[in-house]
């Protein structure tokens, strides 16, 4: 897309309804355009001074980063170091924790690399049948769906989605028990004979292992756990038997148990002989603008620029060359248990708003307010940046260069369209402005200037943007890995061979375990949370949209009319939502598609709306990844 005399114009990829009304933030009257220092306003200088004086005054770990997923590859990059650089903490997580960190998990067990599509969207276009678990792009991603014209859908999903709508098969599992629907695929699958016995002698390990597990799983028995029939499942292991893919999403990932049922979905891609083809394949679909580059380059806690461990020396050593440095703090925590931990004295927030987006919101909340110093960088006054000592007005999307990395591994160019209003910097020069007082060099803030250092810092990593320049990208799609600067670029992996070192794909033995948070006496039905197509994320920005908040004004529950009449609702009223964590109050919604046993809340809302009142912090024990996706309430009449 293009801006032109401060409108948003759609390019040749197309816009959702999102897209084309975000020119509208660029002079919104509620704009952030010069920093507050306790609600008061205070010149840039009198700003960065106070945060840098109170930062010296802490021991290394007790000032922590936090970070966000739609950050540019180069902001990205530069918060990472800044905080192992110029502030010398290990404490450094960002939002992208909550949105594919199950996937890449899952991802790199399997195939020993995570790109979220290890091949282009348009192969899509070429597919038979495409199954999408817990993923609903017809509201997330609109622009997306063209690549699905043309071939079968298979939706997974407790909630008959617009999505769902679409598909050719609906399976409507009971929340949290994916695994079990995809254990109980790979089973059909195996009796019904579609299994690529070829594939799996000869690009794949584990088989055996993981079977013992799925022969477990007969169609019946699963259909007793999911509610998905046995008919269904025998249906949709024949429809994969071809040109096929197999996606996943968040649906399948924010549990306690996620990087396993990514796992599962994987094995089933496996087994069909699908991942490493041309015209078939597993992927995973990205929530975040730059859900893909933002965790590539060093501001997730366990991670180095590109995609290096932050524990493998070799690593260490190549990176702190770079930065010219001789020491570097070791893993930090993950974002949850970042975002609460009470030893953290400064917390510094870009790109993210926790205090909505984080589970058990209330206690990050709690915990915010409990901090000597919160600094937030922002374009709007969000529910985080409202709780901030000090909060930096800093530049939007169409006010700085940069670049991107989506879904499919390729490298995108930002480039500036807009002069930002004065009294507003960008993030880059924010970190430059607060390593300089922290007495510590080496912060540029021309993107370009940092891009070149990311691609020597990336060099030799999984995820190798050496070969890329801001040059090549005005004529070029490039897909890394790209090693050097004649090199072509990968746009689809794995057609040779896998990244583990023998070449092979690794089937995961895994097993189906239930939601952390059963349903019970007390709270018997299971809240799910998702998206809406007018809102994105904590919804700090789209609230703010005219047309966006008209559509989708208010917190609401879905909930099925047999449901609603049992708790005495009626479509229309308010009704509490209630956990163990905390109460939602919210509009009725009576959904006769909703699962007698399920309701379904939007994530969009502050205050009292918050659905993250609700939502189980468990963690997964390989991702970190919490529970969003399912926790045990009760309704009750507001």
């Amino acid at each position: 897309m293009s801006v032109i005399d401060g409108q948003v114009r759609p390019g040749p990829g197309g816009l959702c309804q999102k897209g084309w009304t975000a020119g509208e933030l660029l002079r919104h009257p509620g704009r952030l355009t010069t920093p507050l220092l306790r609600g008061e306003p205070v010149s840039w200088d009198e700003a960065l001074d106070f945060v840098a004086s109170r930062i010296r005054s802490y021991e290394p770990d007790e000032v922590a980063v936090f970070g966000g997923g739609g950050l540019t590859n180069e902001k990205a990059y530069a918060l990472g170091k800044f905080a192992r650089v110029a502030l010398k903490t290990s404490q450094i997580d960002y939002n992208g924790r909550f949105c594919m960190s199950s996937a890449a998990a899952a991802g790199n067990k399997a195939f020993g690399l995570d790109r979220g599509l290890p091949f282009p969207l348009s192969d899509l276009r070429s597919a038979d049948t495409v199954l999408l678990a817990g993923s609903n792009p017809a509201e997330t991603m609109p622009p997306f769906l063209r690549h699905l014209e043309g071939a079968r859908l298979i939706v997974i999903d407790p909630r008959r989605t617009p999505t769902a709508e679409r598909a050719t098969l609906h399976l409507q599992p009971a929340p949290g028990t994916d695994l079990a629907l995809a254990l109980g695929l790979l089973h059909t699958a195996f009796i019904e004979g579609v299994l690529d016995k070829e594939y799996i002698a000869t690009r794949t390990s584990g088989f055996v292992d993981a079977w013992r597990i799925a022969a477990q799983w007969w169609p019946e028995r699963a259909e007793r756990v999911t509610g998905v029939s046995a008919a269904d499942q025998r249906a949709a292991v024949h429809m994969l038997a071809g040109r096929s893919y197999v996606l996943t999403g968040r649906g399948s990932e924010q549990h306690a148990s996620g990087t396993d049922t990514v796992s599962a979905w994987i094995n089933l891609a496996l087994a069909l002989g699908l991942p490493g083809r041309t015209g078939s394949g597993y992927g995973c679909l990205t929530g975040q603008g730059n859900g893909q580059g933002g965790r590539e380059h060093g501001q997730k806690a366990d991670q180095l620029p590109g995609y290096r461990k932050i524990d493998d020396p070799a690593a260490r050593r190549h990176v702190m060359d770079v930065w010219g440095v001789t020491e570097l703090p070791g893993p930090g925590r993950s974002a949850y248990e970042l975002l609460t931990a009470d030893d953290i004295k400064a917390m510094l927030v870009f790109g993210s708003n926790p205090v909505v987006s984080a589970p058990r919101a209330s206690g990050v909340t709690d915990r915010f307010r409990a901090l000597d110093l919160l600094v937030v960088a922002d374009f709007v006054m969000s529910e985080t940046a409202a709780m901030a000592d000090v909060v930096f007005p800093v530049t939007q999307w169409a006010e700085e260069d940069g670049t991107m990395t989506n879904l499919e591994g390729r490298v995108i160019r930002r480039r500036k369209a807009l002069d930002p209003p004065p009294g507003v910097r960008s993030d880059l020069e924010l970190l430059h402005g607060l390593a300089s007082r922290l007495g510590v060099g080496g912060f540029p803030v021309a993107p370009q200037e940092v891009f070149e250092e990311l691609r020597r810092a990336s060099a030799g990593g999984p995820s190798d943007y050496s070969g890329i320049t801001y040059e090549r990208l005005e004529n070029e799609e490039l897909h890394w890995p790209v090693p050097s600067v004649d090199h072509p670029g990968t746009p689809r992996l794995f057609l040779d061979r896998f990244a583990h070192p023998d070449g092979l794909a690794r089937f995961v033995p895994v097993d189906h375990r239930g939601p952390a948070e059963p349903p019970d006496e007390e709270f018997p039905l299971q809240a799910t949370t998702g998206r809406v197509l007018q809102h994105y994320q904590s919804g700090a920005q789209t609230r703010r949209i005219g047309e966006l908040l008209k559509a989708v004004p208010e917190m609401y529950v879905e909930v099925h009319p047999d449901t609603a009449a049992r708790a005495g609702l009626a479509a229309g009223g308010l009704a509490h939502v209630v956990s163990r964590r905390g109460r939602v109050t919210a509009t009725v919604r009576c959904v006769p598609s909703m699962r007698a046993d399920a309701v379904f809340l939007p994530f969009h809302f502050p205050g009292d709306g918050r659905a993250n009142l609700l939502t189980n912090p468990a963690l997964d024990p390989t991702s970190r990844m919490p529970e969003f996706k399912v926790c045990a309430v009760r309704l009750e009449r507001a």
